[in-house]
């Protein structure tokens, strides 16, 4: 039974996937804190500051190992990002983490490549993935790491093929061409729960190195364009501490080069 409001109101994501309390030693390195400073000690992003110590695992976004056969040794938590990570054991001795699909289980064998079968957690490139596969882990340029589609519960479609171009949609909706040779992961992101969680008491937030933040109409106007005003008035447009707008300003470059490759916008939010 709870015996705390903090402990009332949280709702945070089961730990049963989870099969290893220690990350591999040699895949992590340690991470200094910035508290929001940039190199000459100026705060550039308010907000920012102690937390929990973290050390950073990398992750192989690459999947280069083509034919080579691994084994899912563990699925871990991993304090940098919302997915879990696996812990693969590859056939010739190496060690690698990757982006723990839905439903992959200890044991399992994943294996990347031209070749392989489109199956939960292999990697292949999108030419040879069938038409209404879900994926993951997609890369934006042949051999860069997957850049797309990363963070837990997320998923995107193969929806077909033109010329050597792979039409994808994205998790916002959002439909656009990949080049058929960029690689691309079956299945979708695990953890799907995340989006559920709730911190239940600020002291969660702190833990997660999230400092207490104010809003621009509580400042004063020498503070902030939202600031001023007698009593409660929250005044204005919504902007930035730049005054540049917010909430609804479309921040796109409209020359962007890589427009010519979005079929359609991505679904506004209701």
């Amino acid at each position: 039974m709870p015996t705390t409001p903090g402990q009332r109101h949280k709702v945070i994501g089961a730990f049963e996937e989870i099969t290893a309390t220690a990350p591999e030693k040699s895949l992590v390195v340690g991470l200094r804190k910035s508290g929001g400073r940039n190199h000459t000690g100026k705060m550039t992003m308010r907000y920012i500051g102690g937390g929990h110590k973290q050390k950073y695992r990398f992750i192989d976004f690459k999947r280069s190992k083509d034919g080579v056969p691994a084994t899912v040794k563990t699925i871990e938590y991993d304090p940098n990002r919302s997915a879990r990570i696996a812990l693969l054991f590859y056939a010739d001795g190496e060690k690698a983490y990757m982006i723990a699909p839905d439903g992959l289980k200890v044991g399992q064998t994943v294996v990347s490549g031209k070749e392989v079968a489109p199956e939960v957690g292999n990697a292949l490139p999108l030419i040879n993935i069938p038409v209404g596969t879900v994926i993951h882990n997609i890369e934006l340029r042949p051999g860069q790491g997957a850049k797309l589609v990363r963070s837990a519960g997320t998923f995107a479609q193969l929806v077909s093929k033109e010329d050597n171009y792979a039409i994808v949609r994205m998790p916002s909706g959002e439909t656009r061409k990949i080049l058929g040779a960029c690689f691309a992961t079956v299945g979708s992101v695990g953890n799907a729960d995340h989006g559920l969680e709730s911190s239940g008491k600020a002291g969660r937030s702190r833990w997660l190195g999230r400092r207490p933040h104010n809003r621009g109409v509580v400042m004063n106007p020498v503070d902030h364009p939202m600031g001023g005003g007698e009593g409660r008035a929250s005044g204005g447009h919504p902007r930035s501490r730049k005054g540049l707008l917010a909430k609804g300003l479309k921040t796109r470059a409209p020359k962007k080069l890589s427009n010519k490759y979005i079929i359609d916008r991505a679904k506004k939010k209701k």
